[in-house]
């Protein structure tokens, strides 16, 4: 069955319409004062470490989990009151020690699938609750750091950035723990929670300054930003080493990635870079007006100051900018997010083409060598469309009952459900032409994802052929009947890559006894991979058992129940 290829916006709305994972005093505090100060002793239980913002004191896990860690750094002030909607400052310097020993709150979102649950509650059943309801917090601004626990300096640093549509997620995920990986690739993980949906994208001529980034209307693209920099002033002070810094997103944290690839902002801060099932999609910065003029009408009509768009505009003839501007800062952030939900919004357009934090044309910009050359390994799943069935109204059930359904399914049980309790009659059989479950969703795939990343990678290869690498993620070992409806999803290459199958997350349901000898090894050798790539900028190492060349080669990370199966195609 053939398609047409879908555009750029197509590809942006699939992953907005569904969500992807997983928010005071003085002191010196200069980086290099951090680097003399800190020793990586074992005897230093307290992991004291010297910021540009002050001092924080981590965890010692090295008994549990061979780690040490810092959670909930602040890398920026709180993007609040007059912050809202501006670029990232750099945080107060704090006199003291800073405790650094639990996640930081989760940025404000509307809840979905993959977003937190209620008051940052931990990741079980509560998130739930928080569907179609505001959560999170505006004062979000942190991120979190994992080393191995031992004395070695000049660690590679992978920095990962979430996905959830750029409208979800959160780094305290169960997903996206970074004890495993940071012990298993001897790196250290540094994770970063960043403004999502209208607080982290918004075009709006109201808020405009004269300044040239705080006009980007990307404001979440510069928390990234103001991300690493703070890894590149601070790394050394843990560890890391900051010459050496590997960027690596999934989703639209992919699409972030890519993003970070072509802004002129980020020289000297990224070194290598792993995208995975995304591509280098942005919007015009016309369509994110659009939004953002339809989301202020939303708001005048909701608060009773006009009646519809004619009188919406009527009332903001008669008031100034600056006046416009301070009603949405007055506005509280659940506020914001109510209006949010109305379906004739849709999500706020991001990542925006301004011409100074992103390129106008990005791939022109590529083109003439104005962007990161640096070694890029992108990965797709086979089967990325299974996880966007309600897109064609393939489920049977609603998020909340899905999510019920797949929290208490136990996958070393006989199995309690069909593929008739997940999928709709249309969808039936799975294999059936034309209209069943995995043509369909190979068709969203293939157009989608597949198509929208080999064009990216293709305009790379025109720079820099010798610095591509491409895998794909087939593995499909899920008890029945999640190996069909679900497969080789969206995400699922997530917990192999962190290791992260012992935690309670989102796709516990896949993980069984009986698969655990063959995923486990195929999570080895991916980690191991990773470590490759981000110590020598090859992926190449002894754990694939096979030569791995250039893009547009495919390595296909598979495995049975029992052993990893990787093989080159």
């Amino acid at each position: 069955m053939q398609t047409r290829p879908l555009r750029a916006e197509s590809f942006l709305l699939l992953l907005m319409l569904t969500p992807l994972a997983a928010c005071g005093g003085g002191g010196d505090g200069s980086a290099s004062s951090g680097a003399l100060r800190t020793t990586l002793s074992p005897t230093a239980v307290s992991l004291e470490r010297a910021t540009t913002a002050g001092i924080v004191a981590g965890v010692d896990n090295s008994a549990t989990t061979g780690t040490y860690e810092w959670l909930g750094v602040p890398y920026a002030k709180p993007p609040v009151g007059s912050l809202r909607w501006m670029p990232p400052v750099a945080p107060d310097a704090w006199s003291g020690v800073r405790p650094a020993r639990q996640f930081g709150a989760s940025c404000a979102q509307g809840g979905r699938f993959f977003s937190p649950a209620p008051d940052n509650a931990p990741f079980g059943l509560s998130v739930r609750d928080g569907l179609g309801k505001p959560v999170g917090s505006e004062d979000c601004l942190t991120l979190n750091i994992w080393r191995p626990a031992n004395t070695t300096e000049k660690l590679p640093v992978i920095v990962f950035i979430h996905g959830g549509s750029n409208v979800s997620g959160y780094t305290a995920d169960p997903l996206y723990n970074g004890q495993v990986l940071a012990t298993k690739a001897q790196a250290v993980v540094v994770t970063l929670n960043y403004r999502l949906g209208l607080f982290g994208w918004l075009n709006l001529p109201q808020l405009k300054t004269g300044n040239a980034l705080a006009d980007s209307g990307n404001f979440a693209t510069l928390d990234q930003i103001q991300a690493l920099k703070f890894v590149k002033a601070n790394i050394e002070a843990f560890g890391g080493d900051a010459d050496n810094v590997t960027v690596m997103g999934q989703s639209a944290g992919s699409v972030n990635v890519w993003a970070l690839l072509v802004s002129p902002l980020t020289e000297g801060l990224i070194h290598k870079a792993i995208p995975l099932s995304g591509a280098l999609l942005t919007v015009p910065p016309a369509q994110a007006l659009v939004y953002g003029n339809n989301l202020l009408t939303a708001l005048l009509i909701a608060d009773g100051k006009a009646i519809d768009p004619i009188t919406a505009q009527l009332y903001l003839l008669t008031h100034t900018p600056a006046q416009i501007a301070s009603y949405l800062r007055g506005k509280t952030a659940d506020e914001l997010i109510q209006v949010s939900f109305d379906p004739n919004l849709g999500s706020a357009p991001a990542v925006i083409a301004d011409g100074a934090v992103v390129p106008a044309v990005p791939a022109a910009a590529i083109a003439l060598g104005a962007y990161r050359n640096i070694p890029v390994l992108s990965g797709t799943t086979l089967e990325e469309g299974k996880l966007f069935g309600a897109l064609v109204g393939a489920y049977t059930s609603n998020d909340y009952d899905r999510f019920t359904q797949q929290y208490h399914f136990d996958p070393d049980a006989a199995p309690t459900l069909t593929e008739g309790d997940l999928l709709t009659s249309l969808y039936l059989p799975v294999d059936k032409p034309v209209l069943g479950w995995n043509t369909v969703t190979a068709v969203l795939t293939d157009a989608t994802f597949v198509t929208a990343n080999a064009a990216s990678m293709s305009t790379l290869a025109l720079r820099q052929p010798g610095k591509l690498w491409y895998y794909r993620f087939d593995w499909n070992e899920e008890p029945a009947p999640f190996d069909t409806v679900y497969g080789a999803v969206h995400g699922i290459d997530i917990p192999f890559l962190f290791g992260s199958f012992d935690r309670k997350s989102v796709f516990s349901f896949a993980f069984s006894t009986a698969n655990k000898p063959g995923r486990e090894a195929l999570s080895d050798a991916m980690i191991a991979t990773v470590s490759a790539f981000a110590r020598t900028g090859n992926p190449n190492n002894p754990a694939l058992g096979t030569h791995w060349p250039n893009w547009p080669a495919t390595l296909v990370f598979d495995a049975s129940a029992t052993q990893a199966r990787i093989s080159v195609k």
